[in-house]
C-alpha cells in the first residue's frame, strides 16, 4: 500500500505533558511526524496538536485508536484536503545584495508575501498560505543563497460548521 500524507487534529487537555505523550505514541508505533503545530483554543482548558505524518488506511486507523484511548484525549480526527484549510506561516533569509533585491522583492510580491527585515547583505521574507505556496516560493527563490529557513508546520481547520463530538467527557 501507498504511503500519502495524512493530517489529523486532536484535542486534548491543556496540562504539562500531555504533549510529550501523545507524541511518544506515534515515535512508539514508528510514525515519523512531519510537522506538529499546538495552539490553544476557545476554551482555556482545551489544546488542540495539529499532526502531520506519511501512512496508509489501515495505519491511520491503529494511531487514531490508539491516540484516543489516552485519557488526555478529547476527540480526533482526520482533516481531508478538500474539506479542511491548511496554512504554514515561513520565514526565509535570503543572501541578496544591491542588485538582488528587485528581483527578490518582485518574486516576494507575487506570492503575496512580506520583506520584513533588510541589511546589507539579506533580506527576510515571512508568508503565509497553504503548503504547495510556501513550497513554490521556495523553489522560486532556490536560485539564491538561502542563509536560513524557519517554517511553522501546518495547522488547519475544517470548512464550515461541522460540530465535532467531545469524547472522554
Amino acid at each position: 500500500m501507498a504511503l500519502k500524507k495524512e493530517v489529523i487534529s486532536i484535542f486534548v487537555d491543556n496540562q504539562s505533558g500531555v504533549l510529550a505523550r501523545v507524541v511518544s505514541l506515534f515515535g512508539r508505533r514508528g510514525f515519523n511526524i512531519d510537522s506538529l503545530t499546538v495552539s490553544a483554543t476557545n476554551e482555556p482548558t482545551i489544546s488542540r496538536i495539529t499532526i502531520v505524518f506519511k501512512g496508509d488506511d489501515l495505519s491511520l486507523a491503529q494511531i487514531i485508536s490508539q491516540t484516543e484511548k489516552l485519557e488526555v484525549v478529547r476527540n480526533i480526527f482526520t482533516l481531508e484536503k478538500e474539506g479542511s484549510l491548511f496554512r504554514e506561516l515561513l520565514l526565509l533569509k535570503v543572501k541578496a545584495g544591491k542588485e538582488d533585491r528587485t528581483t527578490v522583492k518582485e518574486i516576494v510580491d507575487i506570492y503575496r508575501g512580506k520583506i520584513i527585515d533588510l541589511s546589507k547583505e539579506s533580506m527576510i521574507i515571512e508568508i503565509t498560505g497553504a503548503p504547495e505556496k510556501i513550497d513554490g516560493l521556495m523553489n522560486m527563490l532556490s536560485c539564491y543563497e538561502i542563509v536560513e529557513v524557519c517554517r511553522t508546520g501546518i495547522t488547519a481547520i475544517e470548512r464550515g460548521w461541522q460540530e465535532k463530538e467531545k469524547q472522554n467527557d
